[in-house]
């Protein structure tokens, strides 16, 4: 559009003598502004003192360098805001991304705080000399002062620092839980816990009416499992046969000691499949059931005995 008007206009700038003013030696200069076509014919002529023209190019000269310079400004306060907009962006997404951090911190606190709860429920049982040493409440000490001027990224990392110690001494609480079991481990398994025969009990341990005697109470010193006659018998724990043969009231008997002074006695016993002194381990077939000695039928009399005296085998039975 603009070369259209360059094509069809054309303007001059033409400078003219006019009469010498009283008193100037030099003759007046006036500036004429002169449209014409491009046939020649002038349109406009516009007369002008030549300080007025200078004046007005040189405003428009300053017009044209201030609107450059406000215009360079413009487009880098431009880039500027787009740089600002996407910084904003990411730190959104840092800000969701730190709010999430601290919320699985806290959770992860919480269940280590959940953790110290079932120590002390596993400890419990076992006495407060068993456990790890815990810290008393008595603290002391100045505070130290609180950073106002802190941002969150100090929080959460303060925070994680506490998290690792809290780990750490948890850590260090397995571990001690660790060996203990360990070593309780050995001990219950050497525990007779299993059932020697599966099958209805049909007399209980301790006082009950005698078969064998009429309006008779007696104490029942074990219990009596039924089972068909040849039923396997097998040893609730390792330990070593140290009796095998006939006993008066029981039959064909089994005792096998399983160390800590308890021994567990089988009675009624078809035959016995393992010798005295013997080694058995834990669910080994040692006997078979039968009706030997005083019985009224095919079953097991099962005994538990603690420093040579019955105790009842619901006690130390739970597999």
């Amino acid at each position: 559009m603009l070369e259209r008007m360059l094509e069809r206009w054309r303007v001059d700038l033409s400078v003219q003598r006019g009469p010498r003013q009283q008193g100037s030696k030099q003759p007046a200069e006036r500036v004429h502004v002169v449209v014409e076509r491009p046939d020649g014919t002038p349109l406009i002529r516009l007369p002008a003192p030549r300080w007025l023209v200078s004046v007005a190019v040189g405003v428009l000269g300053l017009v044209l360098v201030a609107g450059g310079a406000w215009y360079r400004d413009y487009l880098l306060l431009r880039s500027h805001r787009a740089e600002f907009t996407a910084l904003q962006s990411r730190l959104a997404d840092q800000q969701r991304l730190l709010e999430g951090f601290q919320r699985r911190v806290a959770s992860v606190r919480a269940e280590v705080d959940g953790w110290r709860a079932l120590h002390d429920r596993i400890w419990q049982p076992f006495g407060p000399d068993m456990g790890q040493e815990r810290r008393s409440n008595a603290i002391g000490g100045r505070a130290a002062p609180k950073d106002v001027d802190g941002d969150e990224g100090g929080a959460v990392a303060d925070e994680i620092e506490r998290l690792a110690a809290v780990v750490t001494e948890e850590g260090q609480s397995l571990r001690s839980l660790e060996r203990f079991l360990g070593k309780a481990s050995r001990m219950l398994a050497a525990l007779p816990s299993r059932w020697p025969v599966r099958g209805p009990v049909n007399s209980e341990f301790g006082r009950r009416s005698s078969p064998w005697l009429d309006d008779s109470v007696e104490v029942h010193s074990g219990l009596d499992i039924g089972a068909l006659r040849g039923t396997p018998v097998i040893a609730p724990a390792p330990g070593t046969v140290i009796y095998a043969g006939q006993h008066a009231e029981y039959g064909v008997t089994l005792i096998i000691d399983h160390g800590n002074d308890i021994k567990t006695l089988y009675g009624h016993l078809t035959r016995v499949g393992v010798q005295s002194e013997q080694k058995v381990e834990r669910g080994q077939v040692v006997a078979f059931t039968g009706n030997t000695g005083r019985s009224s039928g095919p079953h097991l009399h099962y005994e538990i005995q603690v420093k040579g005296s019955p105790v009842n085998p619901r006690s130390y039975l739970w597999d």
